[in-house]
């Protein structure tokens, strides 16, 4: 048997998402931009998915912008957001925990003369509130917060971030990657103050290759890529209208944000609970951390050698995001944990499939391997 438990770099398609998929390959392949008829079935398909996911986000269908990717809807947003207010201001305000399509952004903007600064994780791993609003003044043009992280699963409280841009009159645009937390947390972003937000496909059992946009309505973003100007003229390119209807037909499927949650939560709970009965292993997850994500360490066995052994076992886990493959994770030692720690760190991220027997036979073997490799290190 095999089992996966890298649900945070990817997941297994849905049959809801496979089938629509499949149907728009095989059956309704035509472009939805022509507008002979074959165009307007792609059209209609299209837009029942755009309604799928403005309904998950409590949104209008059209401040839903579709995208090939998370990244580039990131990448979209925060330039587009600067440049929309860059004659109004210098400074912009993140996390130090971003993941890479946000944090190589702010990389890109600080050599152009941004004022960048990067807020960093108390101990739960989600910013200060306090360092949050004193980094927020009347200059500062974008804040820019993921809302769960992607490697310890940590739960930003986006939501105030409106506050301290009210509370000095800042001209700032909000944005929040929710690719972690979309379709896993209600995600509301008009109630949250936010103006845009960022969704990926592949994260909740949809197909790779689409992302989406939320724009709040009546805010005019320039795009990042030109081109023939589809979703609104913010997403140039021949929609991928397969990996879209998956993407629909996959948040249709989410019947119960809470309920899924509320199951996942007693999975994590029962996991970490037996996790805790190993002595070598330390949970680095916060206790209120997005119950799908679970990062430990196993003391004295390094991320990789304990990856391999679980792999040739059939169970399938990460060394944290898989975005940063071969390098020590930013997330944890700007988090302050020891390198003995970040060095044997790993990732278990869970989905709404994953069951209680998958996860005692992670545990068992996890127990195995304390037997079995520290004896030979």
């Amino acid at each position: 048997m095999e089992i996966y438990l890298d649900n945070s770099a990817t997941t297994r398609v849905c049959p809801e998402a496979a089938n629509a998929a499949l149907s728009v390959m095989t059956d309704i392949y035509g472009n939805p931009s022509a507008v002979h008829s074959f165009g307007v079935k792609a059209k209609t398909v299209l837009e029942g998915s755009r309604r799928a996911l403005a309904d998950m986000l409590s949104a209008d269908t059209e401040e839903i912008r579709f995208s090939h990717s998370g990244t580039l809807a990131n990448n979209t947003a925060i330039f587009g957001a600067v440049n929309m207010r860059k004659k109004l201001g210098n400074r912009i305000v993140t996390t130090s925990l971003e993941h890479p399509s946000v944090a190589r952004c702010m990389d890109a903007l600080e050599e152009q003369g941004f004022q960048v600064i990067r807020l960093s994780p108390e101990k739960n791993g989600s910013f200060s509130v306090e360092e949050l609003l004193n980094a927020v003044n009347k200059n500062t043009i974008l804040v820019s917060a993921m809302l769960v992280n992607n490697e310890i699963g940590a739960i930003n409280p986006v939501e105030l971030i409106s506050r301290a841009v009210k509370r000095v009159s800042a001209p700032a645009l909000i944005h929040v990657d929710a690719i972690q937390g979309f379709g896993k947390i209600p995600v509301k972003p008009s109630k949250m103050g936010i103006d845009l937000l960022t969704v990926s496909g592949h994260k909740i059992h949809a197909p790779k290759g689409v992302g989406a946009l939320y724009v709040r309505k009546n805010l005019s973003l320039k795009p990042y890529v030109v081109g023939g100007g589809q979703e609104n003229n913010l997403f140039s390119g021949t929609e991928p209208l397969p990996a879209i209807a998956g993407f629909g037909a996959a948040v249709s499927s989410i019947k119960s944000v809470s309920g899924h949650l509320d199951a996942v939560k007693k999975l994590r709970d029962n996991t970490v609970s037996m996790l805790k009965d190993i002595p070598q292993v330390q949970i680095n997850s916060p206790s209120d951390a997005l119950p799908y994500i679970i990062n430990m360490s196993v003391m004295g066995i390094p991320s990789q050698v304990l990856i391999n052994y679980l792999s040739e076992r059939g169970i399938y886990i990460s060394a944290g995001s898989a975005c940063k493959k071969g390098h020590r994770s930013e997330v944890l030692s700007n988090m302050g944990f020891n390198p003995n720690v970040i060095d044997s760190a790993v990732r278990v991220s869970l989905s709404r499939y994953t069951t209680a027997q998958e996860l005692e036979a992670f545990v068992y073997t996890v127990n195995d391997a304390v037997k079995n490799i520290r004896t030979k290190l």
